[in-house]
């Protein structure tokens, strides 16, 4: 599986090139937007896009990507020191996946790129997540729990995929709703809440482990 790092910071895509790349990923960079235009976009699986670079932002570049029918399915992560909740929500209104502030640990780069490309269907990836007698397939939709069968509705499969695939991280409400929902979807907090309530009654005993972080969001918790 091919992906890009985009950053200004040449000792950044160095570091996370070689360790991506010890994870079994292909990896190729570019030291600002500009350059990454001039490549062969298509043939990447996922993109690793800094918001600050010169010329060119990461915000404008990935909006230009999400413009193209050719590119406007890569999946992007961005990069960023900025950690306002305006610039996360900017991210994630372009199309972005997910959103990472500096300083990082490589290790949560790692985990976040996994659950993306999980997410978003990459090649060669498994296609069941499993947490002991809980198994998913992905890509059949289907739960099963000691083997038996689990009947959920597609957002309750999204949400059991979406906290598996970022166990022991807790998510916000509004991560939640752009991951599971969308923007095309008005989703109330209430809505959230009450899909979560349906989904831990469905999944017993595993129910317990989607904690709740008050004020903030929820997480599967080990």
């Amino acid at each position: 599986m091919k992906i890009l790092v985009v950053d200004d910071e040449k000792d950044l895509c160095e570091i996370l090139q070689f360790n991506l790349e010890n994870e079994g990923f292909e990896v190729d960079t570019a030291h600002s937007a500009e350059e990454a235009l001039e490549m062969e976009l298509t043939e990447y699986k996922l993109i690793l896009l800094d918001v600050m670079m010169g010329t060119m932002s990461g915000f404008k570049m990935a909006s230009i990507l999400k413009k193209e029918n050719e590119t406007k399915q890569i999946p992007i992560i961005f990069l960023t020191a900025r950690e306002k909740e305006n610039d996360m929500l900017t991210g994630f209104s372009i199309g972005a996946d997910d959103y990472i502030s500096k300083p990082f640990s490589i290790k949560e780069v790692i985990a976040r790129v996994k659950a993306v490309t999980a997410r978003t269907g990459g090649a060669g990836l498994a296609e069941t997540i499993n947490y002991k007698s809980l198994a998913l397939n992905i890509e059949k939709k289907e739960v099963n729990i000691d083997k038996e069968p689990v009947k959920l509705t597609k957002t309750e499969f999204e949400l059991i995929l979406l906290f598996l695939q970022n166990k022991n991280r807790i998510l916000s409400r509004a991560d939640i709703m752009q991951k599971v929902w969308g923007d095309d979807v008005y989703v109330t907090d209430r809505t959230v809440d009450v899909n979560i309530a349906r989904l831990r009654k469905k999944i017993a005993p595993y129910g317990k482990l989607i904690v709740t972080k008050q004020s903030y969001g929820y997480g599967f918790m080990e």
